[in-house]
């Protein structure tokens, strides 16, 4: 399961477990600006991630330049690319290690372009030979914000790349 920040994992991780699920999560998310933030959402997921046994995979770097090279030329389609190049890696990486499916944490966000997500995963999941695992975690959302905050978790004001920061600020 990709996972953009600990607090959205808490419902999805949950609801998985319930349907017999056996999860592993992927910290892949090139799009979160600035890099302290970046860390900061690491952090919080790897303390989540401990107390929830949760194993996770956490790919070295951070392919900032990579994403911003991208995005630049086309800002309008910025979400676009962010969606498939973290489904896309969280797919690839679920066929070399021999997982039945993948999934995405952007699944649970009210926020977030859910169609697009959706879109994009079953896009890559049939191109690519893998289930791309769909449910509609948003029905969670007031659960995991409550047992978030109850934990005492960072809980980010952004989607994470440097364009949704300037909206939310420069307002």
């Amino acid at each position: 399961m990709h996972i953009c920040c600990g607090p959205c994992t808490i419902y999805p991780l949950k609801e998985l477990r319930t349907h017999g699920c056996d999860v592993t999560g992927l910290y892949y998310n090139p799009n979160i600006h600035p890099y302290m933030e970046f860390k900061r959402r690491k952090q919080t997921l790897l303390e989540y991630a401990e107390k929830a046994f949760l194993s996770m995979i956490w790919p070295p770097g951070y392919p900032m330049e990579e994403f911003l090279r991208q995005v630049a030329p086309r800002e309008e389609e910025r979400c676009l690319y962010c969606v498939r190049s973290r489904l896309q890696f969280t797919a690839e990486m679920a066929i070399r290690e021999k997982y039945g499916a993948f999934t995405t944490t952007l699944l649970y966000s009210k926020y977030q372009k859910h169609d697009l997500i959706k879109e994009v995963g079953e896009e890559l999941g049939h191109r690519l030979g893998i289930d791309f695992y769909y449910h509609d975690f948003r029905q969670g959302w007031e659960e995991g914000v409550k047992i978030s905050r109850e934990l005492g978790m960072y809980r980010q004001p952004y989607c994470g790349c440097i364009y949704s920061e300037k909206e939310r600020y420069y307002r």
